[in-house]
Order: C-alpha cells, then sequence, then structure tokens
C-alpha cells in the first residue's frame, strides 16, 4: 500500500473519529453552561450525563456488528447505517430548541449518544483491517489527537456557533461534517470484505470469543494495564478547570488555559507520542509515558501545596496535557494491537468497555476524595493511582511490549 493511500486512510479515519466525538462533548460538556443559564439546578445537569452510559456497554453493542452481516464489505455497511441514523437525530433534535423541555432533550441526547458509540465499532474495526501493524500505533495517536481536537469543537467553538447563530446551527455543521466523512467510506467499501470464516471460527459463541481474546499472548496483563494505565491521569484532567478557578485564576484564563492551550498540546503530543514509540520499542514507551504522568502530577501538586502562581499552575497544565495525550495515543494503538482481525468488532469493543468503566468510575473517586480531603488530597491519591500503574506496567512491560513486537515483525 503506496504512502499516499495510506495517509489518505488515516486522515479518513481521524476525521470520523473526530465528528463521532464532537456531538457527545457537545451537549455533554458543553451544554451544561446553556442549561445554567435557563436555570437547570445542579442536580439535573448531573443526571443528564447518565445519557454517557451507552459506552459502557459497547461490548454488547459489538456482537451484532461483529456477527450481523450486511452483505459484502459489512463493516463499511454498519459505519453508513448508523452514520444516517445518527443524520436522524442531528435533524429531530435541531428542529426546535428543547433547552426547556428537559425531558426530550435527554431523550434525544441519550440516542445520540448510542448511535456515536454504535458507530465508532465499526469505524475502528476497519482501521484495525485495513490498516498495517506498523500504521496501527499512528492511528491511535491520530484518533487520540481527534479527541482534543473534539473537546476544542465540541466544548468551545460550537457554544460560540449556537450563541451567534441559534440553536439548530451547531447540529447542521455536526451534520455536514459527518456527511463528509461518509463519502471516502462510501467510496471505498468495495474493499472492506473480510475473509471468510472457518466453520469452526464462525460457530463459537460470545464467550468463546472474549475467552479468545485473553488467551492471546499478554492480553490478561494488558487487560489490567488498560484498566488502570490512563483513568488516574484523565481525572486529573477533568478537575483542573476547578482546581484552577479554586486557586484565583479568573474564568477567562482557565478557559484559554485548559480549554484551547491544553487541548492543542494534548493534540500535539498525541501525534508526537505516536510517533516516538517505533523509536523507543513498546516496552520502554509505556513506562516513559506513564513516569511522565507521574511526574506532571507530582509537579501539580507541589505548586498547589506552594502557592507558586499562574505561571506554574499554567506549566501545570501544559504538562499534564502533553502525558495525557501521549499516554493516551499509546493506549489506543496498543488496543488496535489487541484486536484480533478476525474479531475486529468483538475485540475492540470489549476493551473500550473496559476502558470505558474505570474512566467513568475514578473521577467519581476523586470528587469524593476532593470534598472530603480538599485539593492536596486528591492530588496526591491521583499520583498514587499513577504510581501504582507505573509499577504495574514495569513489570509487564515486557508481555504486553512483546506482543505488539511479535505482530509487527510477522506482519
Amino acid at each position: 500500500m503506496t504512502k499516499l493511500r495510506l495517509l489518505g486512510l488515516q486522515l479518513a479515519f481521524g476525521w470520523m473519529n473526530l465528528v463521532l466525538a464532537v456531538p457527545a462533548i457537545y451537549l455533554m460538556f458543553g451544554m451544561p453552561l446553556v442549561m445554567r443559564q435557563h436555570g437547570w439546578s445542579g442536580t439535573e445537569i448531573g443526571l443528564f450525563q447518565l445519557a454517557a452510559l451507552p459506552a459502557v456497554f459497547k461490548f454488547l453493542l459489538a456482537l451484532p456488528v461483529q456477527r450481523l452481516r450486511l452483505g459484502r464489505g459489512h463493516f463499511v455497511h454498519w459505519l453508513l447505517l448508523l452514520g444516517a441514523v445518527l443524520l436522524a437525530l442531528f435533524w429531530l433534535i435541531g428542529r426546535h430548541n428543547l433547552i426547556e423541555q428537559r425531558l426530550p432533550l435527554f431523550a434525544l441526547t441519550f440516542a445520540i449518544s448510542i448511535a456515536a458509540t454504535w458507530a465508532d465499532i465499526p469505524l475502528n474495526a476497519l482501521a484495525v483491517q485495513w490498516l498495517p501493524r506498523s500504521e496501527q500505533l499512528r492511528a491511535g495517536s491520530i484518533r487520540s489527537a481527534a479527541l482534543f481536537v473534539g473537546a476544542i469543537v465540541g466544548g468551545g467553538l460550537m457554544l460560540l456557533v449556537q450563541a451567534r447563530w441559534g440553536w439548530q446551527a451547531p447540529f447542521v455543521l455536526m451534520g455536514l461534517g459527518l456527511a463528509l466523512g461518509c463519502l471516502p467510506f462510501l467510496a471505498l467499501r468495495a474493499r472492506a470484505a473480510l475473509p471468510a470464516l472457518e466453520a469452526a471460527d464462525a460457530a463459537q459463541g460470545v464467550l468463546a470469543d472474549w475467552a479468545g481474546f485473553f488467551g492471546q499472548p499478554g492480553a490478561r496483563q494488558w487487560t489490567w494495564l488498560l484498566l488502570i494505565g490512563f483513568p488516574f491521569i484523565g481525572a486529573a484532567w477533568l478537575y483542573l478547570k476547578p482546581l484552577m478557578l479554586d486557586q484565583g485564576m479568573p474564568l477567562e484564563q482557565v478557559a484559554w488555559t485548559v480549554g484551547v492551550a491544553g487541548g492543542v498540546t494534548g493534540a500535539l503530543f498525541s501525534l508526537v507520542g505516536g510517533r516516538l514509540v517505533p523509536l523507543l520499542g513498546t516496552a520502554r514507551a509505556i513506562v516513559l509515558y506513564l513516569l511522565a504522568a507521574l511526574c506532571a502530577l507530582v509537579l501539580l501538586s507541589v505548586t498547589v501545596w506552594a502557592q507558586l502562581g499562574p505561571r506554574w499552575l499554567t506549566g501545570c497544565v501544559l504538562a499534564v496535557a502533553a502525558s495525557m495525550g501521549a499516554l493516551s495515543a499509546l493506549m489506543f494503538g496498543l488496543t488496535m494491537f489487541f484486536t484480533r482481525r478476525q474479531r475486529n468488532a468483538s475485540d475492540y469493543g470489549l476493551q473500550s468497555t473496559l476502558f470505558t468503566v474505570t474512566r467513568l468510575a475514578v473521577p467519581v473517586a476523586a470528587g469524593l476524595m476532593l470534598d472530603h480531603l480538599g485539593q492536596l488530597g486528591m492530588l496526591a491519591g491521583l499520583s498514587v493511582g499513577v504510581l501504582c500503574a507505573f509499577a504495574f506496567a514495569w513489570r509487564v512491560r515486557h508481555s504486553v511490549g512483546g506482543r505488539a513486537e511479535s505482530l509487527l515483525a510477522a506482519e
């Protein structure tokens, strides 16, 4: 496959990851600001976040994608079908301003969350199917960068679009972006066919599929690393805005520092981190990226404890964003390495669910620590979590890294 063709595929996957991420970020992280302005209570805004629950059940959503074949190139057909459903939902939610209609807004947001979560499965199954193993780390870094850019677009730019052009405008733009992203896959659907499964493989049940995933060399160690490697630095990022406000930094400065500068830094280091992995080696990259995350959290803790001021806080934000970007790129790339080509959807869905469970649980625990132990207590707890992840990664680095290297060598 030529470099130009690979670049085109990477851009197509990156764009689709972006347009699938923006709606959820806009509705669940950007919209609460508008909700508050229209009198929504804190409890109502908190309950609205339950619309993100479909991500926890991605392993179940993956089963029909893997097993129900929609003709030749069925992953593309699944992606296009779910893209069409998402476009219809954008039209429904954008017809009328629903900010005062809590139940319809939640119902449509929940439906959009299901469709976007579901569409992510055939999209990344196609990435595993189409891209050589040597390109999958780059795909992971591009996906990580797309999520950082999605946070800037969905959590900031779309709010400005709505304020200037009204309720419908963001959904029109998101629909256009999605339709544009589907076009390359429509053109390439002929190459999406999978080789026929052997009869024994095709007859396997769901439990046998999952047992096969865990039976891969290094898969058990990778599963634990997937559960604990990212959530602690991710939780720190989630609480950075309120933490900086509590430290006396003005709201506008917080928005620019975390929302824009931090997002851009995370996106850049996602790309850089993915490129460095082949040079460092997977085993070394795992421990180095977790060490960088630990150092960033310790620096932030010292800055808060010593009251070093806005400049140090800004530097800490960028350090957390950089380490989180590099680490997420590596985690996404390794997720693809541990996704078997003949079980693209089911393996990817299972890993995504495992990742999501702790990514949602750790921020809840961090919030409890913040309420009962204060900022330093929360930061200390998250730092201990990253330290444990680093110690575990040091122990299993050769098992996990060896799997990646063996797949690259076999290609």
